[in-house]
C-alpha cells in the first residue's frame, strides 16, 4: 500500500476516492529524515501505523533573516499566475479541468502547464472543484476540451457527460474522464452518455497528452467537412443526425433568410440564436476554425457565387442582393475565398 497510485479494491460505491499518492509521499518523507513507517492491519478492526523518527542534535542552524512565510488557507491549489491569469487571446485552446481532488488537481497543472497545440500556443486552463460547478462553467466559457474525474460530489462525471453533450451550446466539445473504475461496465456507463474517451488512474503525463491532442486533431479534421458540407449542399429538410451539422444548418438558414441585410450580424445572430456572444464565437471557432463574421460572409459569398452562375444578375445587383454595400469589398473578398474574381467565375 506505500506503494504510488496504489488503490485499494472496495471503493465500488465511493463517491470519491483518492489517486494513492498519499502514503507513498508519507513514506518518502519518512525515509528522507532517516526514519522508518510500518503497518499493522487486522480485517474487520482496523490498521495501526507506525513512524519511527531518530531524534539528532546535528541540525544545521541556519539564518532566514526576515523572510516571512504564508500558509495557504485553502486546499485548492495555488495555480502560477501565468496559467490563473484571464487572457482574451481567442486563438489560444481551453482545457476546462474539472475535479475536487486538490492532489490530482496539481497533478493534472503539473502535466499540461508549458503544453502546447499544434500551432506552439500554450494551452489556457480553467478549474472547478466539482461536477455542478464544471457544468455552469462549461456553458459559460464553452471550452475547447474537458477532463472530468467521475466521482465528485453534487454531480459525478456522468452526469457532467450527459448534461453537456445534450447541450447545443456544448455537444461539440469532446471530454476525457478520468476514473479509478476502469472496469468494462463503468466505461459503458460514461461512453453511453457521449464520453469521447476514458484515462484510468493512475495515468502518466505523456499519456494524457497524447489523448488530448488527437482528440483535438479529430475535431480539426471535422472542421473541413463542416465547412464543406454547410456552405455548399442544399440545407436539408429532416434535421442531420449529427447535432454539430444540425446547428451550423440552423446558422446558414438564419443568415440566408437576412441574406440581402447588410447589417446582419452577431448581435442579430446572437437574438436568434438564443446564445450569447462568446457561446456562439466559441461554438462557430470550434466546429469551422473561422469566427462567426468570416461565417457568415463565407454564407454571403458562397450564395453570390451560386447566384453568378445561374442568374443573368450584374456582378453590382449580386453582391447587393448577397448583403455586400461596397462593390469591391464584394469582389475582394470573393478573390480571398474563392481564388479568383467574380468576373472570371461567371466566365
Amino acid at each position: 500500500m506505500f506503494e504510488r497510485f496504489f488503490q485499494a479494491r472496495n471503493q465500488e460505491h465511493a463517491k470519491a476516492g483518492g489517486t494513492g499518492i498519499g502514503l507513498s509521499l508519507t513514506r518518502e518523507l519518512v525515509k528522507a529524515m532517516g526514519g522508518e513507517i510500518s503497518v499493522e492491519s487486522k480485517v474487520g478492526i482496523g490498521s495501526t501505523f507506525f513512524v519511527k523518527l531518530p531524534v539528532t542534535n546535528n541540525s544545521v542552524f541556519e539564518e532566514k533573516g526576515s523572510e516571512i512565510w504564508k500558509v495557504p488557507t485553502a486546499n485548492r491549489p495555488v495555480l502560477p499566475a501565468a496559467q490563473a491569469a484571464v487572457t482574451n487571446d481567442p486563438d489560444r485552446q481551453t482545457i476546462l479541468l474539472i475535479e475536487d481532488n486538490p492532489d490530482v488537481v496539481e497533478y493534472l497543472n503539473a502535466c499540461l502547464t508549458g503544453a502546447s497545440d499544434h500551432e506552439g500556443r500554450p494551452y489556457r486552463l480553467d478549474f472547478a472543484y466539482n461536477g455542478h460547478a464544471g457544468i455552469e462553467k462549461a456553458l459559460e466559457t464553452v471550452p475547447d476540451l474537458i477532463v472530468s474525474d467521475v466521482m465528485m460530489p453534487i454531480k459525478d462525471g456522468f452526469e457532467v457527460v450527459e448534461t453537456l453533450k445534450n447541450d447545443e451550446r456544448t455537444s461539440h466539445i469532446p471530454i476525457i474522464l478520468l476514473t479509478a473504475k476502469a472496469d468494462v461496465q463503468s466505461r459503458l456507463a460514461g461512453l453511453r452518455r457521449g464520453a469521447d474517451t476514458y484515462l484510468s488512474k493512475p495515468f502518466h503525463q505523456e499519456e494524457l497528452l497524447v489523448t488530448l491532442e488527437n482528440l483535438l486533431e479529430s475535431r480539426r479534421k471535422l472542421q473541413a467537412k463542416y465547412q464543406q458540407n454547410v456552405l455548399t449542399t442544399v440545407a436539408p429538410q429532416i434535421p442531420e443526425a449529427d447535432p454539430e451539422d444540425s446547428f451550423l444548418q440552423k446558422v446558414r438558414s438564419i443568415v440566408e433568410q437576412n441574406l440581402s441585410d447588410a447589417d446582419f450580424e452577431m448581435p442579430q445572430l446572437e437574438r436568434a440564436l438564443a446564445m450569447s456572444r462568446s457561446q456562439i464565437f466559441r461554438k462557430i471557432k470550434a466546429l469551422t476554425g473561422k469566427s462567426p463574421s468570416l461565417f457568415i460572409r463565407s454564407i454571403r459569398l458562397h450564395r453570390g457565387k451560386k447566384m453568378l452562375l445561374n442568374t443573368t444578375l450584374t456582378v453590382s445587383e449580386i453582391a447587393y442582393e448577397v448583403g455586400f454595400t461596397s462593390l469591391n469589398y464584394f469582389s475582394d473578398a470573393f478573390l480571398e475565398e474563392f481564388g479568383e474574381r467574380p468576373m472570371k467565375t461567371r466566365g
